[in-house]
């Protein structure tokens, strides 16, 4: 009997009060509207008017439209209302799913929960197991998540009523007892009080249903503080005494319950429930007294108080106490009749009354010598006889092994007890023990804590020398970078000058006055751009001497140009042309692109020493978004080997192997730009700088 398990959504709802049907023309917003039908339908669930509550229910559904809170919330109460008006379990559960829609759109976590657990009953009674367990799967997971100590007192409960369905009765109390614990945490208001009280009293059913009477009436005792503000409670928790009472054959204490159930007024159908229960209970006690004619008197009234309730899950209770009587009476024919009647759904209420209930058919049938129907009734109670057989047996098995490990534990507690003196001895003694050893590992912790202390130095030594290493070398490569580029760009015209000195010095006669002047001039002109040129790169080494690093301006590209036409102005013999029409800026580091040109300029120099009408033409211009400056020569051309220090780093490079566009390749990465290089055997050498914008 399990009509007290929908006690918790009933104390969720307000406890209400008779409400006339709201106005709603009255509200202008919607949102107004739909709070006076919620509170109207609410007191109409209050008062369990269900048929009248599914049609107020439909209309707050009309009325919601888009509205996922009053969705959620209507069709809970619709799927309720539908629930126990006489059982449309079908009814109920479709409604039921759509408030689980609507509720996890809206995130109420109220609705959400109490439609999960609404749920997981209705799917047990329709046998959707594939979709409760993907309900339990879902409830598991919330509880593994939420924080709400609302949703933990309800969903803890439906779990426990899921292990009570699989006859788990130890994961079922467990988690009514986690549920209990966390509705303890909640306002202590009067209906959350009551719903303790609930859990107390379900506890109380699974003990008895284990036949461990003493502990279900522990849990009654516990539950009585929790429940006396509340008849219908009160009056089923006196029904559990009853059936305890009854199991333990105190008939006046069964009586005392009896009575007790009498005075308790309570709603409606709820009043006739609890008085067909009583009654049953008291049916039972008599006939296995084998009194049957007391036992015939209670199971009339059971039957009788059953058809007022208009519920089917007592009176199929009670038309099974009656079958029994019947059949024990030796009135098979009425037997029959009777069982029958409660074997319609007895399946989906309980499975022990079904089994007990095919076993009477049976007997009755047997009686009548219609051995054809009494096989029949006796195969259906076989088969699911043994499989409560089945259950029994591993629950009894899980109980065997709890008694097991009770008695186990007891004797080891005797065991301790005895060794306890010899213990305390070696206790002494271990104390002992336990200074030395606490002062041998505290003085190895001392010597480890140096130890690491020590290491964790030497690796804070070890990292500066890396990284004074590094610095060194880093040193040493902008070192050799700098001779590279004073051997580079000041090379030549040193050369120049000195051939210019020798000339006039050992063959004067080869040089006549005029052309003395001349070049007396060039080499004075080229002496001072020779002068310029090594105060402007020994400035860039001292400003580059702790990070060789560039340093990105604005400069025109016509100062580059005008620049590296003074330097290599004493080659009157080269036509060096500089072309630049669209007076074009670069955003790069001034003195890294003037090195690139000057070696460049002074590569090409080289090349054209013994070619007829050496040229050579820089040329500046703008291409998408990068600007390109390009050194084309007429000299001899090379092959693609020839230039490869200028694009791969594992080039073997020398004085006279690629020194040059080696550093070139260096300083062009520097600045981001790229070196492309065009070379056709005896027309001559194009390099293009391709430099970002």
């Amino acid at each position: 009997m399990r009509k007290i398990t929908f006690l918790f959504i009933l104390l969720f709802s307000f406890k209400g009060f008779t409400q006339q049907e709201p106005n709603l023309g009255r509200y202008k917003t919607t949102a107004e509207k739909l709070k006076a039908w919620h509170n109207y339908s609410t007191s109409l669930l209050d008062l369990e008017e269900y048929p009248k509550l599914i049609i107020v229910a439909q209309k707050g559904i009309e009325l919601s439209k888009n509205n996922s809170l009053y969705l959620s919330r209507f069709y809970l109460q619709k799927g309720t209302a539908y629930e126990f008006s006489n059982n449309k379990y079908q009814e109920a559960f479709v409604n039921y799913e759509e408030s689980l829609k609507y509720a996890r759109r809206s995130k109420d976590i109220e609705s959400y929960t109490s439609s999960l657990m609404r749920l997981n009953y209705i799917c047990y009674s329709l046998n959707k197991t594939s979709k409760r367990k993907a309900l339990i799967t879902e409830i598991k997971s919330i509880l593994d998540t939420t924080k709400s100590v609302y949703t933990k007192a309800v969903l803890y409960g439906s779990l426990g009523e899921y292990y009570l369905d699989l006859s788990e009765y130890e994961s079922f109390i467990g988690n009514q007892l986690k549920a209990v614990t966390y509705k303890k945490l909640l306002p202590k208001a009067v209906e959350n009080i009551e719903n303790i009280g609930v859990s107390y009293c379900q506890i109380a059913s699974a003990y008895i249903k284990m036949k461990q009477f003493d502990k279900a009436i522990e849990y009654l005792n516990e539950a009585q503080p929790y429940i006396k503000t509340s008849p219908y409670i009160s009056a089923f928790s006196c029904n559990y005494y009853m059936q305890c009472f009854v199991a333990q054959k105190k008939l006046d204490s069964v009586k005392k319950y009896y009575k007790l159930t009498y005075t308790y007024p309570t709603r409606k159908d709820s009043l006739f429930l609890n008085l067909s229960f009583a009654n049953q209970n008291m049916s039972r006690y008599y006939a296995d007294e084998r009194d049957l004619n007391k036992a015939f008197v209670f199971a009339e009234k059971a039957v009788l108080f059953g058809e007022k309730s208009t519920d089917e899950e007592i009176l199929m209770e009670a038309n099974a106490i009656m079958g029994r009587v019947l059949y024990e009476k030796g009135a098979y024919k009425k037997a029959i009749e009777t069982l029958k009647k409660a074997s319609k759904n007895a399946l989906t209420y309980d499975k022990e009354n079904f089994v007990m209930i095919n076993k009477k058919l049976s007997q009755s049938f047997a009686a009548l010598q219609l051995w054809k129907e009494a096989f029949y009734y006796n195969e259906i109670y076989s088969k699911y006889n043994d499989e409560m057989m089945h259950e029994s047996a591993k629950q009894s098995i899980a109980n065997a092994e709890a008694r097991y490990q009770n008695t186990n534990k007891q004797q080891k507690i005797k065991n301790l007890s005895s060794e306890n003196t010899i213990k305390n001895i070696q206790i002494k003694e271990a104390q002992t023990q336990r200074i030395y050893l606490i002062s041998g590992l505290a003085l190895v912790g001392i010597i480890g804590l140096l130890l690491f202390k020590q290491s964790r130095s030497r690796k804070k030594i070890n990292k500066k020398l890396q990284i004074l290493n590094q610095e060194l070398d880093e040193a040493n490569k902008t070192k050799a970078r700098f001779f590279s580029i004073l051997n580079h760009d000041l090379r030549s015209p040193v050369s120049n000058l000195i051939h210019f000195l020798h000339l006039q010095k050992e063959n004067p006669e080869l040089i006549d006055e005029e052309t003395a002047v001349r070049m007396q001039a060039k080499v004075i002109a080229g002496a001072e751009n020779l002068l310029t040129s090594m105060e402007d790169i020994l400035l860039w080494s001292k400003g580059q001497m702790e990070n060789f690093k560039p340093h990105f301006k604005r400069i025109t590209v016509a100062k580059i140009f005008e620049e590296t036409q003074n330097h290599f102005s004493p080659y009157e013999n080269i036509s060096i042309v500089f072309e630049n029409p669209d007076d074009l800026v670069l955003n790069t580091d001034k003195n890294y692109l003037k090195t690139i040109i000057r070696n460049l300029t002074g590569n090409a120099v080289k090349v054209l020493a013994k070619r007829e009408n050496p040229q050579i033409v820089w040329k500046a211009r703008q291409e998408n978004n990068t600007i390109l400056l390009s050194i084309t020569d007429n000299g001899p051309g090379g092959s693609q080997e020839k230039f490869k220090a200028l694009y791969d780093d594992s080039a073997v490079i020398g004085i006279k192997s690629g020194l040059g566009l080696h550093l070139i390749r260096d300083l062009a990465t520097a600045i981001n730009c790229k070196i492309e290089v065009c070379s056709k055997p005896d027309l001559g050498t194009t390099i293009t700088i391709i430099s970002p914008l």
